[in-house]
């Protein structure tokens, strides 16, 4: 049994980590640091200061879901007392930081992986077999976007305005890890990042093109957009796919579902995607069933020495480059 314990019980960690813990077998959650109600998760046990949890012997694996600008610290803290670590995206606030933790876990025998979940989506899922299946001959243009309207600031710290706050370094390590897992790291990165809303202390727009010789990756985040646009468009030299709409689980999960659920991860035939071929004839393609549970069963069995980590964290080293290079324009 691997036992895990949990730092931060926010939403990434009330909703997302302790669930999935909680519902993989041979995982144990066995104790949350937070000062918020755990009552949902009664056997785990609770603690008020995280470097207490951290320096908790019987711990496995240590899971960071704080907020951005204390991954960096809290992991090199569990790493340094012995734990394997799991961070919450992004690794941390800057390549730099990053670089460290890796080389830090590498010197002390341990493991380290980032929540890169959207991998697991259903959306992203189906977007993979459909390019290793070569449907769409070479992809040329790629867009992925991700939009919201909500033309008021959200209160917490993602739109405080302190380090790692803002629109791109809160949606923009998930869509590009996806991009860089597709196509691999780009030849040039071009970005146009801003604030949109009048109150906006922090970035709620971006628009990010990844440039791999003649094809054309874009990333792109708004926060006043009503009607959203494709969160997958594809095309290449032998057709496009097209998907509207967002994995299911987050919103399961969020209304305190668990990923045992009934129907967990899978799309209703309404929001599946459309693939056109050359000849502009088009069919509804079936999403692949999502599963968040994919990164712990396999974090799991890497800790048992049956596989490697479920994401390498040289990957979200490389998203944070080309995150600064978007800042950079």
């Amino acid at each position: 049994m691997v036992r895990v314990g949990l730092i931060g019980f926010g939403l990434a960690g009330a909703s997302f980590h302790a669930p999935l813990i909680a519902c993989v077998e041979g995982m144990e959650l066995a104790a949350i640091a937070t000062s918020r109600s755990t009552e949902r998760f009664p056997t785990a046990r609770r603690y008020d200061d995280p470097q207490a949890l951290i320096d908790d012997d019987s711990l496995d694996l240590v899971v960071i879901a704080t907020p951005n600008d204390s991954h960096a610290p809290l992991a090199q803290a569990a790493l340094a007392a012995g734990r394997h670590v799991v961070v919450d995206k992004p690794l941390a606030i800057d390549d730099e930081d990053a670089v460290a933790l890796v080389q830090l876990a590498r010197g002390a025998g341990r493991l380290l992986s980032v929540f890169h979940n959207r991998r697991w989506d259903s959306d992203f899922l189906t977007v993979e077999r459909l390019l290793r299946e070569e449907v769409l001959g070479e992809v040329m243009l790629a867009e992925f976007r991700w939009d919201r309207f909500r033309p008021a600031i959200k209160p917490g710290w993602r739109e405080a305005g302190g380090p790692g706050s803002g629109l791109l370094s809160d949606l923009g390590p998930h869509m590009i890890d996806q991009a860089i897992r597709l196509f691999g790291m780009p030849d040039a990165v071009a970005g146009d990042v801003t604030q949109q809303r009048p109150a906006a202390g922090v970035d709620d727009y971006f628009e990010v093109v990844l440039r791999y010789g003649a094809r054309r990756v874009t990333i792109g985040s708004a926060s006043l957009v009503a009607a959203p646009r494709p969160r997958f468009a594809l095309h290449g030299t032998k057709g496009s796919f097209v998907k509207y709409g967002i994995d299911p689980q987050e919103a399961v999960l969020r209304a305190a579902g668990m990923p045992t659920d009934t129907g967990y991860g899978i799309e209703p035939e309404a929001q599946w995607g459309v693939l056109t071929d050359g000849e502009g004839a088009s069919r509804p393609v079936r999403s692949e069933a999502g599963d968040w549970r994919g990164f712990y069963r396999a974090m799991r069995d890497a800790i048992r020495g049956e596989g490697a980590v479920p994401v390498d964290p040289v990957d979200a080293v490389r998203g944070l480059r080309v995150i600064a290079a978007a800042r950079a324009g």
